[in-house]
């Protein structure tokens, strides 16, 4: 059986009590975050990027959509100055054929990551925690706890042995993927493993890292994770169609998601398994816009102060080439964000600060049918070659 990769699981966040609706979050008062203006002039005109830029990118989407057995896609590319490109193409359910669509919600899996660490960050600039204390003064129980950080975890560098990785926590996941986890169940899987290297060593991608991060803000918080997102990180920044599930919900349209990581091999309909195994690394729910503005927000540091910015953008290699890793984030050839993977769904969020650009991917499919190569990356490579030239995204950070 294939190893389900670290990064595409549902790690995410899901320790939560009661039921979240699944509908979007509701419209907050209004808060404003310095800087963050939904409601500012547009300049990005749509209408595309050109008719000589627009038929190579039909063309690229197409060419790779058939190559890698994509069944659809939404692609979102705004340039200031220029234009931008949205396109749905192919199918959101392959039995009934129903066409793809740029207002569908998608789980967005390791994007989560950006959030929860987001939330983490804004406790640091309030002075309520710090990013070299180490976890066992909020979680017991670590191995190695009192010499790993939470910037070690943040950054992947933690040592911990992957949850995601064991081979009990993946028959146990494929036998049963309705099944509701919690925090405290799935870290033992990696816990009995011995740690892989020390602390602050080498980059190791594992969701037990985030995992643990989104215990400590419920820890100094005092609040359930979804709330501390949805409060200080999703209502300052407008984004009303961004949620945490607690289980399998998910609010319509949404496309059906197909997935190899079965116990057989073979392809199966993902669209309700329960990503709450997830939690804090990979179980929220977005659309086009979302990302589309998220992109800039997090890349820039618009809900954190400038220091503590500087510190999530020092990045480190990850052996993976092109790519580098910070605190919840990636920089891969210039573009900053994160990509996120798990059984149905990828997704790729990304901007580009010399060019002011953004880029989301959004496809129904995490199957690898392209040399073991992940769908997601495939197509924003094609995409940035045409694009940004100068800067051809490079891939994420977790090989299967």
């Amino acid at each position: 059986m294939r190893r389900i990769p670290t990064r595409r699981l549902f790690a995410a966040a899901l320790l939560v009590a009661s039921v979240l609706a699944p509908t979007v979050v509701a419209p907050a008062p209004t808060v404003h975050a310095a800087g963050i203006d939904r409601h500012d002039k547009e300049d990005c005109p749509p209408g595309g990027l050109g008719p000589e830029v627009n038929a190579r990118l039909d063309k690229a989407i197409k060419d790779v959509s058939e190559q890698a057995g994509i069944p659809g896609v939404v692609v979102g590319v705004w340039m200031p100055g220029k234009g931008s490109y949205v396109r749905a193409s192919g199918v959101a359910d392959t039995v009934t054929r129903e066409p793809m669509s740029a207002d569908s919600y998608i789980r967005i899996g390791s994007e989560t990551k950006t959030f929860t660490v987001t939330a983490l960050l804004q406790l640091v600039d309030d002075g309520r925690v710090g990013l070299d204390d180490p976890i066992a003064k909020y979680v017991p129980g670590v191995r190695n706890g009192h010499r790993i950080t939470l910037r070690h975890l943040a950054e992947m560098r933690s040592g911990l042995f992957p949850y995601t990785s064991d081979a009990d926590f993946i028959h146990d996941l494929l036998s049963d993927p309705q099944r509701q986890w919690t925090p405290e169940e799935v870290l033992p899987y990696g816990m009995r493993h011995k740690n892989t290297f020390e602390p602050g060593a080498q980059f190791q991608y594992s969701n037990s890292n985030l995992v643990l991060l989104g215990l400590v803000v419920e820890k100094v918080t005092g609040q359930r994770l979804q709330d501390v997102i949805r409060n200080r990180v999703l209502r300052p920044s407008h984004l009303f169609g961004t949620l945490f599930p607690v289980g399998a919900e998910f609010p319509e349209p949404h496309s059906h998601g197909y997935t190899d990581q079965t116990l057989s091999g073979g392809i199966a309909d993902a669209t309700d398994w329960n990503p709450s195994w997830a939690w804090a690394a990979g179980a929220m729910i977005s659309n086009l816009q979302d990302l589309r503005h998220w992109a800039r927000i997090v890349a820039t540091g618009e809900l954190l102060s400038p220091e503590t910015q500087a510190q999530r953008l020092k990045t480190l290699p990850t052996g993976f080439p092109g790519t580098t890793y910070g605190l919840g984030i990636l920089k891969t050839e210039g573009w900053i964000g994160h990509n996120g993977s798990l059984p149905g769904y990828e997704t790729v969020t990304v901007y580009l600060p010399s060019k002011k650009a953004t880029l989301v991917l959004m496809l129904n499919t995490d199957a690898r049918r392209v040399d073991n190569q992940e769908p997601s990356t495939l197509l924003a490579r094609a995409i940035t070659r045409i694009i940004t030239p100068d800067n051809v995204y490079a891939g994420g950070t977790s090989p299967r």
